[in-house]
């Protein structure tokens, strides 16, 4: 059963939240509301979120000095949120809420279908990346075990090494895929980048396993940083 992306949504108005879940329950993801930046940092503290949609007028800590918390710690620095504002103060404004780390900035009535088309790109991102450290994990798992297979194991070294390859090419092409549609869509630079970054992981990802395969030299590859 795969895992379901966790989206966070922090509006001070209860309406609002009610709206985003309207809006965005059509990806069947799972979503979670916090009503303050203070509610938002406590939930980041224990799960992982593909992306996060922050308000930027709300009282006591506002969305811009909350996305500079949650880009201040290496645990969350990378999740990408988008900012939604109910007011428009021209550049300058807009400006603000990019220096504070945000991917995009959505005035408020925004469009529902691009909003969600918006949300479902980062989600297929954080899927791709889950599937990618998975990928690693085996990977990590046979090399420690000296390329041998655990007591009890059904697969034989090669076995495992094409399953893996296998799993990773499926992954390799839902990325290109991915990419192929951001480019046509002309979307934001940095849904581009970080699909960019998904690529290089898995082009080093793919040069550990064929290191692997019997025939190509001796010693265990170094494996893509997850970073």
């Amino acid at each position: 059963m795969v895992q379901k992306a966790k989206i966070l949504l922090v509006d001070d108005r209860p309406e609002n939240l009610l709206a985003l879940e309207a809006i965005l329950s059509a990806l069947d993801q799972t979503l979670v509301r916090a009503s303050s930046g203070e509610e938002a940092l406590k939930a980041l503290l224990t799960d992982d979120f593909a992306v996060i949609l922050l308000d930027v007028q709300m009282p006591g800590m506002d969305g811009f000095e909350t996305a500079a918390h949650i880009k201040r710690r290496e645990r969350t620095r990378d999740i990408p949120i988008i900012f939604l504002t109910a007011i428009n103060h021209g550049p300058h404004h807009t400006f603000r809420g990019y220096a504070a780390g945000a991917v995009d900035y959505i005035s408020k009535p925004f469009d529902p279908w691009v909003l969600r088309a918006k949300v479902s790109v980062f989600v297929e991102l954080y899927m791709k990346n889950c599937q990618l450290r998975e990928q690693a994990a085996l990977l990590r798992l046979q090399l420690e075990g000296g390329g041998k297979p655990a007591v009890g194991a059904a697969k034989e070294p090669a076995g495992l090494l094409a399953e893996l390859s296998a799993r990773l090419a499926a992954v390799e092409e839902q990325a290109e895929a991915l990419s192929k549609q951001l480019d046509d869509e002309s979307a934001d630079a940095a849904a581009v980048a970080t699909a960019a970054h998904l690529e290089r992981k898995l082009t080093g990802l793919r040069r550990a396993l064929d290191a692997l395969e019997p025939g190509t030299g001796s010693g265990a590859p170094s494996l893509p940083s997850q970073n």
